[in-house]
């Protein structure tokens, strides 16, 4: 709601993204994630928009303006605060999201590598005179190649990244 208010009223005040951020001294990417929902001003920032607005900070929630009372204050500390617990909550599931798929990768690395080990490139006692079993054993002979000298890195990498994620994924 925030942010499509904020949208609607920076275009009915003609003001774009970037001129909008210069009222407010942030950059244009922050302009551009509070009108997507991505994050939300503070209170303090709510009040700036507001007044760059030349509109009252419940017209920004979403209430229409009946009267001014004691505690507005404390309503826009309220939605604040449940709009900070949803985009905490996505944060989290990205984050455990991450984490999963960094599990994911470093089995399924383990995996080939188990597999390359047991079949230990039968495509070597090929015979390369036909052109299909040529093509098929290059081809393999070249993703075997390629795999054991990068999957170690991308291992290690998964590795760090679970452990990156592992805090809060749980």
């Amino acid at each position: 709601m925030l942010s499509e208010n904020m949208k609607t009223i920076r275009k009915s005040k003609g003001l774009s993204q970037e001129e909008l951020a210069i009222k407010l001294n942030v950059v244009r990417q922050t302009i551009s994630k509070w009108e997507q929902g991505l994050s939300v001003p503070d209170a303090d920032m709510l009040i700036s928009i507001a007044e760059v607005f030349e509109t009252p900070v419940s017209t920004l929630l979403g209430e229409a303006v009946a009267e001014t009372r004691a505690d507005d204050l404390r309503t826009i500390s309220e939605k604040l605060e449940v709009i900070n617990l949803q985009l905490a909550r996505r944060k989290a599931a990205r984050q455990k999201a991450l984490h999963w798929f960094f599990i994911s990768l470093s089995t399924v690395i383990a995996a080939i590598f188990a597999v390359l080990i047991a079949f230990n490139s039968p495509y070597q006692g090929w015979d390369y005179s036909k052109p299909e079993t040529a093509v098929i054993g290059t081809l393999l002979h070249a993703f075997e190649w390629l795999f054991v000298r990068t999957a170690p890195f991308a291992l290690m990498g998964s590795i760090v990244g679970i452990c990156l994620t592992r805090k809060n994924a749980s």
